[in-house]
């Protein structure tokens, strides 16, 4: 019988070495039996506190080899004024960035997005969204809401996208500013966990903000990021 007492002592037992570094980063772990013996528990309580382990993103399997430590985050500055894109940014601090456009689609009806866009219920909005990765690592799902009635194209032309910025550039838009940025978290659907390849438990920081034309104050569009907390530390800036 599996206790779950001793499960989450296991869980937190081996998350804390890990994150205090007396496990270190690529090391593996003690084998099943072996954490069995030192617990004084059946195999299948260690087997359950590991799965949830690789679930949070702390470990992984190799099979035939173990469990080991994942590799230390990767530390991504961030800046939260919306007047830089990611792909400047990224670009200036010297990463391999890749992004891929994964979707252009009308969106139904969202009461929240239509108000921040200042669109009448009967105008169509469209969701733009782009996949991020890093060094080969997949680390961001950006998700750009944009009113056809602000870019009567966008249906057509959406599809190609991979910078907003140098979208709204080529339409004219030169400088860019954002208002309130909120911060929160979710877990991933099913098909985000696809797209940036990670566990349904592991958290994914969600930054809400808006991209706004610095001359005109119209809002440009409203943008909802999905960043992986499993591979990446961040460094939250406001330049």
């Amino acid at each position: 019988m599996i206790s779950i007492d001793k499960e989450n002592q296991i869980t937190d037992d081996i998350m804390d070495k890990i994150v205090k570094g007396e496990i270190g980063t690529g090391e593996k772990l003690p084998s099943e039996n072996e954490l069995a013996d030192k617990y004084r528990v059946p195999r299948m309580t260690v087997r359950h506190a590991l799965l949830k382990l690789e679930e949070r993103g702390y470990i992984y399997s190799k099979q035939g080899k173990g469990r080991y430590v994942k590799e230390a985050a990767i530390p991504i500055q961030l800046s939260l004024t919306g007047k830089i894109s990611f792909t400047e940014k990224m670009n200036q601090l010297g990463f391999e960035l890749k992004t891929s456009n994964i979707y252009c689609e009308k969106i139904d009806y969202d009461a929240e997005v239509y108000r921040i866009l200042g669109t009448a219920r009967g105008e169509a909005v469209f969701k733009i969204g782009r996949l991020r990765v890093i060094n080969g690592e997949p680390i961001a799902i950006h998700n750009s809401y944009v009113s056809e009635s602000s870019f009567p194209k966008i249906e057509e032309e959406g599809p190609a996208i991979q910078s907003m910025f140098s979208y709204y550039r080529k339409q004219g838009f030169k400088e860019f500013s954002s208002r309130q940025t909120m911060l929160s978290i979710t877990f991933p659907t099913s098909k985000e966990q696809r797209l940036l390849s990670c566990k349904s438990m592991v958290p994914l920081i969600k930054v809400e903000s808006d991209c706004i034309d610095a001359e005109s104050k119209q809002i440009l569009e409203h943008t909802k990021i999905l960043y992986r907390s499993d591979k990446f530390k961040y460094d939250i800036t406001m330049d």
